[in-house]
C-alpha cells in the first residue's frame, strides 16, 4: 500500500514539475520573451528549419498542460522526449552547465531524464485519467 502511494505521489510531483518547466518555456520564454518569430529566427541560426519552431512550442505547451493535468502522461511524456533531447543537442557546443554562456546541456538532458521517468511511471493515481477511469466504473492504472 505505501509502495502505491509512493508512486502516485511521485508520479503526481514529477508530472507536475515537468508541466511547469515546459509552460514556462513555451508560453512565457519562447513566446513572452523571444517572441515567436525571435524563437524562428534562433532555430534557423542553429541549423533547423524555422518553421520547427512553432512545432516545438505547440508540443511543450500542449505536452506542458497535459503533465500537470495527468491526461496521458506516458504519450505525452514521450512526445516531449524529441524536443527535449533536440535542445540537449542545440546547447551541446556551450559545454556542460547550463550557466554558461548561451546555456549548456546539463539541463535539457536532465529534463529528458524527467520525461523518460515519468513516461515509465504514468500519470498516477491523481490525475485526469485516472479521474476518467474510475469515473467510467474502470479500475485504475497508472
Amino acid at each position: 500500500m505505501f509502495d502505491r502511494l509512493t508512486a502516485d505521489t511521485a508520479a503526481l510531483v514529477l508530472r507536475w514539475a515537468l508541466g511547469l518547466v515546459l509552460l514556462a518555456h513555451s508560453l512565457y520564454l519562447k513566446m513572452m520573451v523571444f517572441t515567436l518569430a525571435g524563437t524562428a529566427e534562433f532555430f534557423v541560426s542553429v541549423g533547423l528549419p524555422g518553421p520547427l519552431a512553432y512545432i516545438v512550442f505547440l508540443v511543450e505547451m500542449v505536452s506542458g498542460a497535459a503533465l500537470i493535468l495527468g491526461w496521458h502522461s506516458r504519450l505525452w511524456a514521450v512526445v516531449v522526449m524529441p524536443v527535449l533531447l533536440g535542445a540537449t543537442w542545440v546547447h551541446l557546443g556551450n559545454g556542460w552547465l547550463f550557466t554558461n554562456n548561451g546555456g549548456g546541456w546539463e539541463y535539457p538532458l536532465f529534463l529528458s531524464a524527467m520525461a523518460g521517468v515519468q513516461a515509465c511511471l504514468g500519470d498516477g493515481r491523481y490525475s485526469l485519467t485516472a479521474w476518467q477511469s474510475m469515473a467510467g466504473g474502470r479500475e485504475v492504472h497508472p
